[in-house]
């Protein structure tokens, strides 16, 4: 009998395979590594063979353990969005390093088109902004320095990691979610599909791209699990945690911390502009039909506390931060901006440097990294100003990630949002937002919305905080965040 669900969901850290059943449980996991590849200051590669194989390996794992490819009915993808990967249509291998979404390498680039006066124009289009974040710029620096890309021709095959998983499970189809192609620069929000302009803008041989198509339906089948498997649901992984928290409705608002943190508001069907610099995306598209969101992106959250772990040593499990923090009162005047990859939204600062302002002899360990944990409120309050601004103010927050299992950091957040903060107790909203996409494609339900059963319960933190303190906290923040920007080149 058919009654699971596979997710594949590759991260940038990890790759994982999960089952999941109609209810939303999940029944089985299985994760492995991905290796991190600095070649340079601001580089980030993966391996998209490693990733490849390693995904391969874990959802046989999971499949096997189920009892056979007769258990699963469909199977959903979600992944690192921004990240590419270049491949040989002939042999299916890739041909580079991927460059993945965190990389910097593209800075120089849209500078020089944001000097050219370009950046409006794709904004317009795409509701993206000229920065190395997104996968357009990557792709054009590749060409350029990549002599074997150019060289391959027809062979060639750009994708985001969705699409290299689906090429690889189907034997060669070449296929891109629009929710993964509205992260590229090249595709324009209102048709959804690649734009011409934008394709010879960054010199891209548009032969190469994918082919968008939904989030929901027909992405190919697998035989690599023992036998016959739909894919039937694919989404960039913020995407897929929107759908996992239930945002179905018009101004509901999740935030997922994981490596970076990613806060999204469902806008409707109707492509939102940004005057404050936040980012219009797909949410997902379903017969055609779009629902668009409105993003904010902060590069560094959870990878700020591997940082303080692996390379600083001031902790040693990142699970004893929340008790370290709540042993002192208040941060000492310590502030952590932790622009370690540039800053995101509403700044979008690609070259400024991370910052620990405050210090005095009075600070100890424990300011330094209750200051850390407390950058994740004031980042996401950045954002919640920019997103009022904008027209799209919240009114609660629902959050997921690996960071929101730290009880005294979703009190924070709620402390100095003045918001009450929603965690489900099924933390893997991602793989489940893929799951539920994924169950509504192999027609378990009608729709996303009979599909949002499979949630589950929920916690709800309450604000505390006095707003002398909250206010007095605001402030100290903006004057760090001023030094890390005023220390921008």
């Amino acid at each position: 009998m058919s009654d699971l669900i596979l997710v594949l969901d590759e991260g940038t850290t990890s790759t994982r395979a999960m089952l999941f059943d109609a209810d939303g449980n999940r029944r089985d996991s299985e994760s492995a590594a991905i290796d991190q590849h600095y070649p340079r200051p601001g580089w980030v590669e993966h391996d998209a063979a490693q990733i490849w194989t390693r995904t391969l390996a874990v959802g046989r794992a999971v499949v096997a353990r189920a009892g056979g490819h007769e258990r699963i009915a469909a199977i959903g993808i979600a992944n690192q969005r921004e990240t590419v990967v270049f491949w040989s249509r002939r042999t299916g291998e890739p041909l580079a390093p991927a460059i993945v979404w965190q990389d910097r390498r593209t800075a120089g680039l849209c500078r020089t088109l944001r000097d050219r006066g370009e950046e409006a124009s794709v904004q317009a289009r795409t509701g993206l902004l000229l920065d190395p974040y997104f996968s357009g710029t990557k792709i054009a620096w590749a060409l350029d320095n990549w002599p074997q890309l150019r060289e391959a021709g027809d062979d060639l095959a750009i994708g985001t990691v969705e699409s290299w998983l689906v090429w690889k499970l189907t034997g060669g189809a070449h296929v891109s979610d629009a929710s993964n192609a509205s992260r590229t620069l090249l595709m324009a929000l209102g048709s959804g599909q690649w734009d011409d302009g934008l394709v010879d803008l960054f010199g891209v041989p548009r032969a190469a791209l994918p082919r968008i198509v939904d989030n929901v339906g027909d992405a190919g089948s697998t035989a690599m699990f023992g036998g016959d498997i739909p894919i039937r649901g694919l989404a960039g992984d913020q995407q897929a945690a929107t759908i996992g928290q239930a945002c179905l409705a018009r101004g509901e608002v999740k935030a997922t911390f994981g490596t970076g943190a990613f806060i999204l508001a469902n806008c409707g069907t109707t492509p939102p502009a940004s005057r404050h610099r936040l980012l219009a995306t797909v949410g997902w598209q379903i017969g055609g039909r779009r629902t668009y969101a409105l993003e904010g992106s902060v590069f560094v959250a959870g990878s700020l506390m591997q940082w303080l772990r692996d390379a600083v040593g001031i902790i040693g499990d990142v699970a004893e931060s929340a008790a370290i923090a709540a042993s002192v009162a208040d941060n000492g005047g310590v502030y952590c901006v932790p622009a370690l990859a540039g800053m995101g939204a509403p700044w979008w600062q690609p070259h400024a440097r991370a910052a620990i302002t405050g210090l005095s002899f009075a600070t100890g360990r424990a300011h330094i990294i209750r200051a850390a944990l407390e950058s994740m409120g004031h980042q996401t309050h950045d954002l919640k100003t920019a997103f009022a601004a904008d027209g799209t103010d919240w009114t609660r927050l629902r959050i997921d990630g690996g960071m929101v299992a730290n009880d005294w950091m979703a009190q924070d957040l709620a402390d100095i949002l003045a918001l009450p903060i929603e965690r489900p107790r099924m933390a893997e909203t991602t793989a489940l937002g893929a799951a539920m996409l994924a169950a509504v494609g192999a027609g378990w339900f009608a729709d996303l919305t009979g599909a949002a059963a499979m949630r589950g319960a929920v916690e709800t933190f309450t604000p505390a905080l006095s707003e002398e303190s909250r206010t007095a906290r605001l402030n100290g923040w903006s004057d760090a965040v001023r030094a890390a920007t005023g220390s921008a080149r």
